[in-house]
């Protein structure tokens, strides 16, 4: 499996050397030659598959031969020892991506990318350091995909007073080979200071680099499985497909149109995003503007410069229309996101996070936009956390208690532990430098 920059200027590498090094040196990022389509026979199968053996074939197809198949089975098997079912929700399908480790979607790349760094490092004297920005539940992720994987430090960035309380414990209390640092500022600045941190040579010369954002191609090939799942998981596969995504840095997204390509049959990506409408308004305009982002109650999207953007337009030639042809595109405010929460809650029962909130108001501006029959399409949304993350903000406005699973008990329980830090790129090197 070969990788190239998109920015075309560094040197092509290997699977390895890619999810090791995380960035390119030219700042672009790592994208696999070829996106192979699935064997038919494959989809022949599709039914009969578990989530492990399909998850397998898709991998497989990505990597081919490079890691031998006993050692990904392997790696597959420990990373997915939990379920995404599809739920039936009024008009639509919810796919729940929130049941592994940390309640959230970023299990699923985060898992299997951990267990894959650890085979690439077996028999490796380098001590290798992940840098890692948050705007939520990646910080968890990675840092329960990761913790005490021998070889491996790991170092969250999380912009201060901006994530949710729980999502904060699940990276803040761990300790042994995580490390939090609490920025003052954006996620964008811990964004910005994990590239820079990527470019600086003395930082590299003196130190292994790498990172587990979705800037890193490890996340995105098992983020694609539970696209594939969703679909193996359909009535009918005659009807229509539409996806509805909520979009932040639009790793999911970029997932999503891997499995696309493929050969899931989708018929429209729909890319929901909340007051951090850069997307958008590139959708309508054509014109990519990033700018500061925004604070909102579904703060993991709080993205003013998704760094998956560069993928995308890498797989559509920087053409905004075939962009169209493919993805829809709307945001939502606040008041939006709270009032979707309350009215599926009252109509249907069912609780949801604010993300999923988004990717639900989505699908239902789509449908109606293009005067749909709900009931003649497969329309899903990507439920991407479980709503007792965010309950602070959830259980006011369905007037109800939301149940906090055990596994996350013990965890809101511990102590706090983050290094308080400015934005200041010379600071958080001598800091990194230091350790």
């Amino acid at each position: 499996m070969k990788l190239y920059s998109t920015k075309h200027i560094s040197a092509d590498v290997d699977l390895k050397e890619a999810v090791l090094k995380g960035l390119p040196p030219d700042n672009g990022l790592y994208m696999p030659y070829e996106i192979n389509p699935l064997p038919q026979k494959f989809w022949d199968h599709l039914d009969s598959y578990t989530f492990t053996e399909m998850a397998y074939h898709i991998a497989h197809n990505f990597i081919g031969d490079y890691i031998p198949s006993a050692e990904l089975n392997k790696i597959i098997h420990e990373a997915y020892n939990f379920d995404a079912p599809l739920i039936e929700v009024g008009d639509y399908s919810v796919l729940e991506l929130y049941n592994g480790p940390t309640l959230a979607f970023k299990d699923f790349g985060a898992r299997f990318m951990g267990r894959l760094m650890g085979y690439f490092l077996r028999n490796n004297d380098k001590e290798v350091n992940i840098l890692v920005a948050t705007s939520g539940d990646t910080g968890s992720a990675v840092a329960h995909g990761f913790l005490n994987v021998e070889g491996i430090k790991v170092t969250i960035l999380y912009p201060k007073g901006k994530v949710s309380e729980i999502q904060e414990k699940q990276f803040t209390t761990l300790g042994a080979n995580i490390t939090a640092i609490e920025i003052d500022g954006t996620f964008d600045d811990c964004q910005a200071l994990v590239k820079q941190a990527f470019l600086d040579k003395e930082l590299n010369e003196k130190l292994t680099l790498s990172s587990a954002n979705s800037i890193n191609i490890a996340r995105l090939i098992p983020q694609s499985f539970y696209y594939i799942y969703a679909y193996k998981q359909l009535d009918d596969k005659s009807l229509p497909l539409y996806f509805s995504v909520p979009s932040g840095n639009f790793g999911n997204m970029t997932a999503g149109l891997f499995a696309k390509k493929m050969g899931l049959p989708v018929t429209k990506m729909i890319a929901a995003t909340n007051s951090n409408d850069v997307f958008t308004v590139y959708h309508e305009t054509g014109k990519f503007e990033p700018k500061q982002s925004v604070q909102t109650i579904s703060n993991a999207m709080d993205v003013g410069n998704p760094s998956n953007f560069t993928r995308m337009m890498d797989l559509y030639g920087n053409d905004a229309e075939k962009v169209r042809e493919d993805i829809a595109a709307y945001s939502y405010n606040n008041d939006q996101t709270a009032d979707c929460i309350k009215k599926v809650f009252n109509d249907y029962n069912y609780v949801m996070c604010p993300h999923t909130a988004v990717g639900y108001l989505g699908l239902d501006e789509f449908v109606y936009e293009n005067d749909l029959n709900p009931y003649y399409i497969n329309g899903i949304i990507l439920a991407t956390a479980h709503p007792v993350k965010f309950g602070d903000v959830v259980e006011p406005l369905i007037e109800a208690h939301i149940h906090i699973p055990e596994r996350l008990k013990s965890i809101i329980n511990g102590k706090k532990q983050s290094v308080l830090m400015s934005a200041d790129f010379n600071i958080f090197k001598t800091w990194l430098l230091s350790k």
